[in-house]
């Protein structure tokens, strides 16, 4: 709490995404696990003193992914002077005041806003994305810091090198396998051992140890596969969605199965 700049990226582009969402009178929350003192610093830090301002509910300590499977705690009303709860029973929730705990059917009862109409934004695939999108039907986007350097290392020449000339290399070995002769035969194992080498330096290039936290060398990684199931969206940070209208309408590609023919999407 004190030193938040330490943990956090302060996004010159958060303010005015946010006013940009209340001068087009959509509803704005807030739900995480931290306590309102954490909250308080890092918001403060990202936002300004006045940040409560940007939203019409807040909720801290809400037990998450407890909050979407309907077993956490009621909700309580936080009293931040003197840091308690208070236990009269919450009938609505008011903007400029803080709640704690609470279930998402309470939450999309008292507020009314449930279903598609909701996007909802969260790091997490399975704490914050998984039950929304399985169980209450939820839009959501995931915000996945890594992807801002993964994709500045994909628009390198390097990288774009590498991949083609790999590409080429594959196709090369799969229209010639079956040739006859020794010394045909050892082409074939020296493009096999440039294509491992080859991909190597292409998984060193975003982690020596782990490689690409989206890609295994042809096949998405287990996260990915995750990501691609529970979030409509995926983006390095909220505040891209300014490039855009409030009504623009994403839709996902078309991509090539196996057994289709891949001139199809070119």
């Amino acid at each position: 709490r004190s030193n938040p700049n330490l943990y956090l990226h302060r996004d010159p582009e958060l303010i005015p995404c946010l006013e940009r969402l209340v001068q087009a009178s959509k509803k704005v929350f807030l739900i995480t696990n931290s306590p309102f003192e954490t909250v308080d610093a890092g918001m403060s830090f990202m936002v300004g003193k006045e940040w409560r301002e940007y939203f019409d509910v807040i909720i801290v300590q809400a037990g998450k992914p407890h909050f979407f499977t309907n077993n956490a705690k009621p909700f309580r009303e936080v009293d931040i002077e003197r840091k308690i709860f208070l236990w009269d029973k919450v009938s609505k929730l008011e903007k400029g005041k803080i709640y704690a705990g609470g279930t998402i059917d309470h939450f999309q009862d008292l507020t009314g806003w449930r279903g598609g109409k909701v996007m909802y934004f969260g790091d997490h695939p399975y704490a914050d994305l998984a039950d929304l999108t399985l169980l209450h039907g939820w839009h959501t986007a995931a915000v996945i810091r890594e992807l801002e350097m993964e994709i500045n290392k994909m628009n390198t020449d390097e990288f774009k090198w590498g991949v083609n000339w790999q590409q080429v290399l594959m196709a090369l070995i799969e229209d010639h396998q079956n040739v006859e002769g020794d010394e045909a035969r050892a082409v074939i194992e020296e493009w096999k051992k440039e294509v491992v080498t080859i991909q190597s330096s292409l998984r060193s290039m975003f982690n020596p140890q782990f490689g690409s936290t989206f890609r295994s060398h042809n096949n998405p990684t287990y996260f990915s596969r995750k990501l691609f199931r529970f979030s409509d969206l995926y983006t390095s940070r909220v505040t891209n969605l300014l490039r855009y209208s409030l009504t623009h309408s994403f839709y996902p590609r078309r991509g090539a199965l196996p057994h289709e023919f891949k001139s199809w999407f070119v």
